[in-house]
């Protein structure tokens, strides 16, 4: 909804004629529904700079927040929003940065001198202008919270794929967890660079940390061992544990030439062959 040019000049005037007493007010009130989360100087700030953002838009004649006038408005509740989401506050005390306008223009329309239809008017108009205003703080805090989480996502991905280079060669994937599509292709990314970047012609997938192998896990796996290949690399697969092994057989999943062991030592010990490391088996002292 826009304000009339004259709806606007009532606005703007409000304003600027009590400019303190609406940035003191307004600071109060959002004050205190944060709750000391945020400094006083730090909100008198913010507030200020709405206010004066709500004078310029104001003084551009008839007041529409879509408006090339409210472009400067607009960037301070694009910005208001992001700081807050990044900082931790919610959508609601975001919002109520806000619409807590609403009572500060009731308070100074309550005390002025027009009459009461006028007010009533004013009060209508100048709350669907606020209403406009919070909707817009609220969406660009969904935006700015929806950009936060897919960056968490992405981190926790790469913390939960990584991939070890264990000996001259010889390169391992633990996999903890349900491996889905994201995840595996993060997983053939990172192991396919790490190949390039460290010319290891074996790499371990170990799968003891993956709860259940089902026909899709088997797939994004086998899909990893083909992309290695590849690359010229050959992949061990390890951490068959029984259950893990009797559910391959009963969905007829195969995993052709690929070898397979049982534990992640028997995988390094078959690599290791491979290369022509020989390897040793420590037994326990016998007393005497």
């Amino acid at each position: 909804m826009a304000l009339s040019a004259e709806e606007s000049g009532r606005l703007t005037g409000l304003l600027d004629e009590h400019a303190e007493r609406i940035t003191q007010r307004w600071t109060e009130l959002v004050g205190a529904s944060l709750r000391g989360r945020l400094s006083q100087a730090e909100l008198r700030r913010q507030v200020q700079e709405l206010h004066r953002a709500v004078i310029e838009a104001a003084r551009g004649g008839g007041f529409d927040l879509e408006s090339e006038s409210a472009g400067e408005l607009r960037a301070v509740l694009a910005e208001l929003s992001r700081g807050r989401a990044r900082q931790g506050f919610t959508a609601t005390e975001t919002a109520i940065s806000v619409y807590a306008l609403k009572d500060v223009l009731l308070e100074l329309l309550e005390s002025g001198e027009a009459d009461a239809a006028t007010t009533l008017r004013d009060y209508v108009a100048f709350s669907a202008l606020v209403d406009q205003m919070g909707l817009f703080t609220f969406e660009s805090f969904v935006r700015t919270r929806e950009s936060l989480i897919a960056d968490q996502a992405e981190q926790l991905l790469e913390l939960s794929t990584p991939v070890v280079k264990i000996w001259e060669g010889v390169v391992a994937v633990p996999l903890v967890g349900t491996l889905d599509s994201a995840r595996a292709q993060v997983v053939m990314e990172r192991l396919l660079q790490t190949l390039v970047d460290t010319g290891s012609p074996y790499a371990i997938i170990d799968i003891t940390g993956v709860p259940a192998v089902d026909t899709q896990v088997a797939q994004h796996i086998l899909k990893t061992v083909v992309a290695a290949r590849l690359m010229g690399a050959d992949c061990i697969i390890s951490g068959i544990r029984p259950q893990i092994a009797q559910t391959i057989v009963a969905l007829g999943i195969e995993f052709g030439d690929i070898a397979t062991k049982a534990s992640l030592a028997d995988a390094l010990r078959h690599v290791l062959r491979l290369t022509g490391v020989e390897t040793a088996r420590r037994h326990p002292r016998r007393e005497s």
